[in-house]
């Protein structure tokens, strides 16, 4: 795919590429020069909460969490 460099530097990732990777606005990224020509642009912050379904459907058993009993924070100021 081709993409355009704007005049104040700006490069727009393709949609189709944003839709695959779940890239939101306001994402930070690294990039770094490859070659003359060539650079590599990496995520450099996950998503918040990323892999966090995947890893709760991937529990082992339905009800393998449990609660964890504490406390009462009413009191708390």
């Amino acid at each position: 795919m081709k993409t355009v460099l704007s005049t104040r530097g700006q490069i727009v990732i393709p949609a189709e590429f944003r839709h695959q990777d779940k890239l939101e606005p306001g994402q930070s990224f690294a990039i770094e020069r490859v070659d003359r020509g060539e650079y590599r642009l990496v995520v450099a912050d996950p998503p918040r909460n990323h892999g966090l379904v995947d890893t709760l459907l991937a529990c082992p058993q339905n009800g393998w969490f449990a609660p964890i009993e504490s406390e009462s924070t009413d009191s708390l100021g």
